[in-house]
């Protein structure tokens, strides 16, 4: 049975996974990767959910605050055996609640070009292409989405 929670960075379930998807992504981008894993450090992030199948941490995403109205979706990940179970779509959710409950009235993100698993996840979900933004803004690599709460 898949449940989730709500916990902080500094859990250390989602440390472990955090360092999965680090695994994840230099094996798919080599030293490209190094560029982005200054935007990546998950003690600053306040708001994490983590998925559990049967107590194993199997996935887990956070939020982190953009601007007064928009949060930034950072760090999802499931492992890939557990991928095309419905994990991804729970913690996208969960987060899309949360960031709801917080006051936040939209969710932008960023992924990477080689990542089309996680490009399909988003517009499954409703999130809509932008233009790259902050520190993505001229990086070709990246990829950037938003999309209205309710």
């Amino acid at each position: 049975m898949l449940s989730i929670i709500r916990a902080t960075g500094t859990h250390d379930d989602f440390k472990q996974l955090t360092q999965l998807l680090d695994a994840d992504l230099n094996a798919r981008y080599g030293t490209l990767q190094a560029m982005y894993d200054q935007y990546n450090v998950i003690e600053s992030i306040e708001t994490v959910v983590i998925a559990y199948l049967d107590q194993l941490p199997v996935g887990c995403g956070g939020i982190k605050r953009y601007d007064p109205a928009t949060v930034e979706l950072k760090r999802m990940y499931v492992r890939p055996e557990h991928r095309g179970k419905g994990v991804a779509v729970r913690l996208l959710a969960e987060l899309e609640t949360w960031a709801c409950e917080l006051g936040f009235s939209a969710m932008i993100l960023e992924t990477g070009r080689k990542q089309a698993e996680a490009i399909g996840l988003y517009t499954k979900n409703g999130y809509q292409p932008i233009e790259n933004y902050g520190q993505y803004q001229g990086v070709a690599n990246s990829v950037c989405f938003r999309k209205g709460l309710a």
